[in-house]
């Protein structure tokens, strides 16, 4: 997950070449504990600071290993590495941003995890629209829209379309000053806020339709 703004980035100079790093992405814990990554000089793109990554994967210990996620908006990538470095079966990262999708596949490849962990170069809200390529759903669910710009509610609805195992986990993040509608199946677990955004940690419940 990345903090993002509604601002949009700049756009880098004809012939300027990629970005320079910034600044790091901490693994916490598992198989890449400590390792330390990269991260774009991208407006309103940095890692979910370290306390809230460690807070919601000490939530998500049982739940992790094995799981099949689903990174939306996913930036620097940093709770889809996590969740990889902590034994999750498989991760599908969706970044729109062309230099910050190619940052993270070579973060995948330096950790060796290019595997199990996918990218699509996609825009989340249209990837979602055009439902799932196959029929094995996502147990963990990643979503971090870029905030004020109207994105957490049709994200919700849509991830409702066949995206979603019957017992899913959904973390979604927003601003603080907005409480998301979402399904009626997703039950609130834990929340943690940090600044200016909260993260909202739901339970989907199995539905006689699933």
């Amino acid at each position: 997950m990345t903090r993002r703004r509604s601002s949009p980035r700049s756009r880098p100079r004809p012939g300027a070449g990629p970005p320079k790093g910034s600044g790091r992405l901490r693994i916490i814990g598992g198989e890449f504990r400590r390792r330390l990554l990269p991260v774009l000089d991208s407006p309103g793109l940095r890692p979910t600071p370290d306390r809230v990554r460690e807070t919601l994967f000490n939530w998500l210990a049982t739940t992790t290993p094995g799981a099949r996620v689903l990174d939306l908006f996913a930036g620097t990538g940093a709770l889809g590495l996590e969740a990889l470095s902590r034994g999750a079966r498989e991760a599908l990262f969706v970044e729109r941003d062309g230099l910050v999708a190619r940052a993270l596949e070579d973060n995948l490849r330096t950790l060796g995890a290019s595997e199990r962990g996918r990218l699509r170069q996609a825009d989340a809200l249209a990837f979602l629209a055009a439902g799932p390529a196959d029929a094995d759903a996502f147990s963990l669910v990643f979503l971090d829209p870029p905030f004020r710009q109207g994105l957490a509610e049709p994200c919700c609805e849509r991830l409702e379309r066949g995206w979603l195992a019957a017992e899913a986990w959904i973390y979604l993040e927003t601003e603080t000053t907005l409480e998301a509608r979402v399904p009626a199946s997703w039950t609130l677990h834990r929340e943690v806020r940090a600044g200016d955004s909260t993260g909202r940690l739901y339970r989907r419940l199995a539905t006689s339709g699933d």
